[in-house]
């Protein structure tokens, strides 16, 4: 079996792929391969998915930008509800907007104000074109009357690493991304995308709190399988990953990675997914 990673290795999609896979092969004693095929927003790993075989041996471990993003933005060659079969949500995560030591901004509405009074110069960092690292940030810019410059990298790891290096000035990076350079003081954090504060950083405002009302920007990792995969193949998958979901040292991993396990039915997987689209 293969669960193919459309993005970088060490980033969040990543690591949440592996842990899957982990427990998947413990569960079924079958081998589980993680493949990395990392370009485009994760829409060459994803539309590989989408064209294989639907006999149980490949799956996505998909996320939001390739599925309920990117496919409305730009042209793919697959259409994310006709060529794939939701199995399961495995894990969310927010954003942390971070920027560089040396940027003379400490709060949210410094970023703004820096960003008006030098259109055009400031260079933020994204895991693909179209993906939510992207998406969040035009999303901020439309909403606060800013323009910045996108930077695309072929994961979150790898544009968390050019900030930290200073090659750019800013990102909306995923909390697993972001988490342990704030922590070892590597970069700036100002503020967390989710609608409510992060219980990783209680004390860090929201941008919804801040500047822009309402915003939140959240992605999910799930695994998804080549359409007309037999219903029996993605019900049992579906149910390894919802006992997946309860696990304490699965849990714990995901947390000191950023994220918070979830688990859904296929159904359920499908109707979010049809959710976001329409939104």
């Amino acid at each position: 079996m293969v669960f193919v990673v459309p993005y970088g290795p060490g980033g969040y999609t990543d690591t949440v792929g592996r842990l899957a896979a982990r427990f998947v092969e413990e569960e079924t004693g079958r081998s589980v391969v993680v493949e990395n095929r990392a370009c485009a927003g994760g829409i060459v790993g994803t539309q590989s998915v989408a064209r294989s075989a639907p006999d149980g041996s490949v799956f996505c471990v998909c996320s939001v930008g390739a599925i309920s993003i990117v496919p409305f933005a730009q042209k793919v060659g697959y259409d994310p509800v006709k060529d794939l079969a939701p199995v399961s949500i495995v894990s969310s995560i927010s954003q942390a907007v971070i920027v560089k030591l040396d940027m003379p901004v400490k709060s949210m509405a410094d970023l703004v104000a820096y960003a008006k009074a030098n259109p055009g110069k400031l260079n933020y960092g994204s895991s693909g074109l179209g993906g939510l690292t992207n998406y969040s940030v035009e999303l901020f810019q439309a909403r606060t009357g800013t323009k910045m410059v996108h930077v695309a990298y072929k994961g979150g790891a790898e544009a968390t690493l050019a900030l930290v290096a200073g090659t750019i000035d800013l990102s909306f990076a995923n909390m697993t991304d972001a988490l342990p350079q704030v922590e070892a003081k590597t970069v700036r954090l100002l503020a967390v995308t989710s609608l409510q504060r992060s219980s990783y950083f209680p004390d860090t405002p929201t941008v919804h709190e801040t500047v822009s009302p309402n915003f939140i920007a959240e992605t999910w990792n799930g695994i998804m399988a080549p359409a007309n995969t037999p219903a029996p193949i993605v019900e049992k998958l579906a149910q390894i990953l919802g006992k997946m979901a309860d696990q304490p040292a699965i849990k714990d991993a995901m947390r000191k990675a950023g994220a918070v396990t979830a688990k859904s039915t296929p159904a359920q997987f499908r109707a979010q997914i049809n959710d976001e689209i329409e939104q």
